[in-house]
């Protein structure tokens, strides 16, 4: 019979034909491939947030924030040091996202800075005491440093340093070469 409309006897009749298959189910559990239970798969963002908050509100703060999502401490070292975990030290893909967030703060502490160092005049150094003023630069500019990205250091010897190549040719004598006698 082909598809299409049909009338009800020709439907009815059809569905008499069919034989009822027997049903019997049954549900099993299979192993599951992947992660195991309690196993978190911390997504980037997360990854981020806990390492920014590591490197510009402390370590401690980024421990609590992780703990609210079940995550170890060695995850909160590992995203502070912009790694994903702590079996890729060296692969850091999230180090961009952590030395911007400490630019961020590096800024606003800079305006701070040049606000306070405005704000010393020479009448209220004659005037006033200054060591409030002069104790907030102190303090934005030891933010600023603290949130300036590590510059790699090269050991000595090695890096942009000068090097010179001297070349000395050694002489030899006359009587150190070959003699090859010529018929005239």
């Amino acid at each position: 019979m082909g598809m299409g409309i049909v009338s009800d006897a020709d439907f009815e009749l059809e569905q008499s034909n069919l034989r009822p298959v027997p049903t019997k189910t049954e549900i099993k559990e299979l192993e599951r491939p992947g992660r195991s239970d309690g196993d978190n798969n911390v997504p980037d963002s997360l990854r981020k947030i806990i390492g920014e908050t590591a490197e510009t509100e402390g370590r401690q703060e980024a421990l609590a924030l992780a703990r609210t999502f079940g995550l170890s401490d060695s995850s909160v070292s590992a995203y502070a040091n912009g790694s994903r975990s702590t079996s890729s030290y060296d692969n850091q893909p999230l180090l961009d996202h952590i030395n911007k967030s400490k630019a961020r703060v590096s800024k606003r502490a800079m305006g701070k800075l040049f606000k306070a160092l405005s704000a010393i005049t020479p009448e209220k150094l004659e005037h006033t005491n200054a060591k409030d003023l002069s104790g907030v630069a102190r303090d934005m500019s030891a933010i600023i440093k603290d949130m300036e990205p590590e510059v790699p250091k090269n050991p000595a010897g090695e890096g942009n340093q000068p090097q010179y190549i001297i070349y000395a040719p050694q002489f030899r004598d006359e009587r150190s070469y070959e003699v090859i006698q010529a018929k005239e």
